[in-house]
């Protein structure tokens, strides 16, 4: 049999022929905007909970120099400095194409925080987990890396992560996620399998943005906010108050200051 499409015609270290800056650069022509540096500090909300609660309660200003086709980019006060968050990015492709705007942008770090479901009980949820790899079960991971099982997290960046979140008191975790393009083919077997192999969350960008940032050599660290057991309990999806906002923005304003 031979090798399926995505593993075909891969030279990771060959440039692209399309890069970012040349797509901002004619969103900038079309849209008639200046050129303009995104906050420092971005954060990726691909559930867009604390997107909406920043909106209802008035403290984020749309950032009207993101010349992106695909998104909003928002700006709020984060930890006594400007950063910039985007709602409902899902998935690995969408993930890595705003990632790759926003360092073309001046963003210098990215968080991305999503909410994801237990493998490897570690508590009851909802629970943050600090993804120190992810198992790389989609796609996008493969343009920017070679195969192989895992996509690692900068160590440093979750080391200085663990120490900056320790102080405020929220259940954090650190250890895999399974990183998967297709959550409702999440089957028994596949979910025994990430079990053997000691992950506690499935979600579906991490494996993705870390391969991006090793190729890019760019800071980014992926966070997975626990909150359900795929549906299997009666009550679940539960995030705790407000959306689960409060505690995520507790921690992502303690990694501001830490990271």
């Amino acid at each position: 049999m031979p090798s399926p499409p995505i593993l075909d015609n891969k030279d990771h270290e060959a440039p692209s022929v399309f890069e970012p800056a040349a797509l901002l650069r004619e969103a900038r022509r079309q849209k008639g905007l200046p050129a303009g540096d995104v906050p420092p500090v971005c954060i990726l909300d691909p559930d867009g909970d604390i997107v909406r609660r920043l909106k209802r309660t008035g403290q984020a200003t749309r950032v009207e120099a993101w010349p992106c086709y695909h998104t909003e980019l928002f700006g709020f006060p984060l930890g006594g400095r400007p950063a910039g968050i985007i709602g409902c990015a899902v998935g690995a492709p969408f993930a890595v194409l705003i990632a790759e705007e926003l360092f073309a942008c001046g963003c210098q770090m990215l968080i991305s925080l999503t909410s994801a479901g237990q493998i490897l009980p570690a508590g009851r949820p909802p629970y943050f987990v600090v993804i120190d790899r992810a198992l790389r079960d989609e796609g996008t991971s493969y343009h920017y890396a070679a195969p192989g099982a895992f996509a690692e997290a900068d160590p440093r960046l979750v080391a200085a992560a663990v120490d900056a979140v320790r102080p405020t008191g929220l259940r954090v975790h650190v250890g895999p996620s399974w990183t998967t393009d297709a959550p409702f083919r999440e089957t028994a077997a596949a979910v025994a399998a990430a079990r053997e192999k000691g992950v506690l969350a499935v979600e579906m960008e991490a494996a993705a943005l870390y391969s991006f940032a090793r190729k890019r050599q760019k800071p980014v660290l992926c966070l997975a906010h626990v909150t359900n057991t795929m549906g299997l309990a009666e009550v679940d999806f539960e995030k705790g108050e407000a959306d689960g906002t409060s505690d995520a923005l507790r921690l992502l304003e303690a990694l501001a200051k830490g990271l």
